[in-house]
């Protein structure tokens, strides 16, 4: 843990390679295992107090649209949403069509194939989609790796990027909201979610941002949008699950061993949001990713340590790299291995599996040689249903070996990749494919004040 002396000289080395200002808090034992116990903390129904009422932010966003404060993004029939139950009973609607893409800057950099296989489903069940490219990052990334960021700033980026789902529809002629924003990374949904929260809860912080939007264009009717959920991926996954594996799964997935591993940024942060299910794990811990492997027939095998965070951490994935690949090398891929015997681990966040993906290599430095394929379920589900592994699922950015379970589950990686580099060749004479139509994909810079 580090405190920040902001008198110190900051050109100066400190801790880390960081600044003079990073100083040791010199915390006791105890303080240090206090500060760091959330990594290993159990949240689940077993371990909440269920029976105490807690405030549901929805009840004070309808207030708030009321009183003509704000416009609530609803959720239509349009939008076909299943209903699926949170942590405390409460009721939450996943929408399944005319959805705007809120991709992930770590997926598109590391993990491509997490995405694609995504939208590789939407075009398969011919869901109304729009994948544009008019989209920022969170900045969540940097406010929790570097602490320089603020509420304001937080805020401002969320409520930009939902007002332009919400009037993503008009340039193809629809009326504001027709697209709903789905969240790919688990780091914006948790951000979301917690900046959703201030914004209903304070009247300041509205007033802030409201200034700095209205200089943007990005008000309507003078108010700031904010969503009625905040949907990620992994829950259109979980309420579409049954029709995946009913309609387009093409393997059998009896023999794969699964295990699974739940983003903190999911269901640790404002927990009360996170799906669970009677049905998955005896409804204890949150369903998503554990009910898309039940649903293809998998093995699901648990091991000691799934309540664990992955070790990616945000700062110390920076200044304290070797913690970050001692902890998902002990406390993960070794655990997994050892006591799951586990063919692969899914994951439903962007940070944990590239922090589990790409520093296994590191353990052979000290004897410990554990390897496990680490991908999303979304790509686990893709490559059970047929999906090219290369073009498609792209295993081939992966750091973990993926040889044995493409093969285990029947897939020839050979034929796959000599395929692929066919492929290749057809991309280079200017044969490419796509996924998304490149032109809806494209925003045609409306001017937002005039269509506010």
């Amino acid at each position: 843990m580090k405190e920040i002396d902001m008198s110190d000289n900051n050109t100066q080395q400190g801790l880390a390679g960081h600044g003079a200002f990073f100083q040791d808090t010199n915390l006791s034992a105890n303080e240090a295992e206090a500060a760091t116990a959330w990594v290993r903390s159990h949240v689940d129904r077993r371990t909440m107090d269920l029976g105490e009422r807690m405030d549901d932010i929805r009840e004070h966003m309808w207030e708030l649209e009321k009183e003509g404060e704000i416009i609530v993004h609803r959720i239509t029939d349009d939008h076909k949403p299943i209903e699926v139950d949170t942590l405390y009973g409460w009721k939450k609607r996943v929408p399944t069509n005319q959805l705007w893409h809120h991709k992930s800057c770590g997926q598109c950099g590391n993990i491509p194939g997490y995405p694609t296989s995504l939208l590789w489903f939407m075009n398969h069940f011919g869901t109304d989609y729009l994948d544009e490219t008019d989209q920022t990052s969170c900045t969540a990334w940097n406010y929790h790796g570097s602490g320089i960021g603020n509420v304001e700033s937080l805020a401002a980026v969320f409520l930009r990027n939902f007002h332009q789902a919400y009037v993503s529809g008009k340039q193809h002629g629809y009326e504001n909201g027709h697209f709903y924003p789905l969240v790919h990374c688990g780091t914006s949904f948790g951000n979301y979610k917690e900046i959703r929260k201030y914004l209903v809860e304070s009247a300041e912080l509205r007033e802030k941002v409201k200034k700095i939007l209205g200089k943007l264009g990005r008000l309507v009717d003078g108010k700031i949008v904010i969503p009625e959920e905040v949907v990620h991926y992994s829950e259109w996954l979980h309420v579409m699950r049954n029709r995946i594996a009913s309609e387009l799964q093409t393997i059998d997935m009896s023999n794969i061993r699964v295990t699974t591993h739940a983003a903190c940024h999911y269901y640790k942060m404002v927990a009360e949001d996170a799906i669970y299910d009677n049905s998955i794990l005896g409804g204890n811990r949150t369903a998503v990713g554990t009910s898309v492997a039940q649903a293809l027939g998998a093995q699901v095998i648990d091991y000691s340590t799934w309540y664990d965070c992955c070790g990616f951490g945000f700062r110390h994935i920076i200044s304290e790299r070797e913690f970050t690949r001692s902890f998902t090398m002990n406390r993960k891929i070794k655990v997994a291995r050892e006591e799951a015997n586990a063919d692969v681990m899914i994951g439903i966040d962007t940070g944990c599996i590239t922090t589990m993906d790409k520093n296994q290599w590191i353990g052979k430095a000290h004897d410990m040689n554990y390897s496990i394929p680490i991908i999303a379920d979304v790509q686990l589900a893709a490559l059970a249903c047929g999906a090219d592994p290369f073009k498609i699922v792209q295993l081939q950015w992966h750091a973990s070996p993926c040889e044995d379970l493409v093969e285990k589950m029947g897939i020839n990686w050979d034929k796959a990749k000599a395929d692929f580099q066919e492929y290749l060749k057809q991309v280079e004479q200017g044969n490419v494919e796509y996924l998304y139509n490149p032109e809806l994909a494209t925003n045609q810079n409306i001017n937002m004040k005039a269509g506010a």
